[in-house]
């Protein structure tokens, strides 16, 4: 009778010890599950958004006292940066939309003075050509510019060497100079926009800030985010 009751007494004991071992795991695995759950909400929350895919829209042969001021207007508007690459004779008399260009965020790049083919003429009168644009830029923004785009594509052997500055080019040419058709435009860059794309268009024709504002809104609709062409280069 007695060692039954020893016995009993021992099983009391021993369930309650297992019973106490089965809390402590549950709860122990509780706890994980917790922190695990922690861990994935904290990744979520700082985890980065995808990477846009970005181009850059670049202008030639400015500033145009007609046609300038309602791109700009437009690219205020959709907050979108641009470069423009200006032609020196052409500053004078629009040197407040040259202001008006740095003070909204846009690049500033030089494009000769008399837009010469760079590879046409001596290594002197090239040199003439940038430098006279760049300290015209410089007089009117304080800031040299850093970035050429040579009229025509036309570089001259390292001609980079003696004016420190770096050309320019591009891979999506609109030929908005010779079709002057918006629809036309906006085409050639639909089909050929990618990733770490420079389109080429020109500020001196009401067709190409039209074509130029719609492509803004095709490709932000798209996904794209504009940049200034200095985004894809290295220096």
């Amino acid at each position: 009778m007695k060692n039954c009751k020893i016995f009993q007494e021992t099983a009391v004991i021993l369930s309650v010890i297992f019973l106490f071992f089965l809390l402590l795991m549950r709860t122990f695995s509780d706890r994980e599950t917790r922190t695990a759950g922690d861990t994935e909400t904290v990744s979520a929350e700082n985890a980065s958004p995808a990477t846009l895919p970005q181009i850059a829209l670049t202008f030639d042969d400015g500033p145009s006292r007609q046609y300038t001021p309602a791109l700009l207007d437009g690219l205020k508007e959709r907050g979108v940066p641009a470069t423009f690459f200006l032609i020196g004779k052409n500053i004078e008399g629009n040197e407040d939309l040259v202001l008006r260009m740095q003070e909204e965020g846009h690049l500033i790049g030089n494009h000769t003075y008399n837009h010469v083919e760079l590879d046409r003429v001596t290594a002197e009168t090239a040199r003439e050509e940038i430098e006279r644009t760049g300290n015209r830029i410089y007089e009117i923004t304080g800031v040299y510019p850093t970035y050429i785009r040579p009229p025509f594509g036309a570089w001259k052997k390292n001609l980079e060497l003696s004016v420190s500055m770096l050309p320019v080019l591009w891979d999506i040419d609109t030929l908005d100079w010779k079709s002057r058709n918006a629809d036309s435009i906006v085409a050639i860059v639909e089909a050929n926009a990618a990733d770490g794309s420079i389109i080429l268009m020109h500020d001196g024709y009401e067709s190409s800030v039209v074509a130029a504002l719609r492509v803004v809104d095709l490709l932000t609709s798209q996904g794209y985010e504009f940049v200034t062409a200095d985004t894809f280069l290295v220096t």
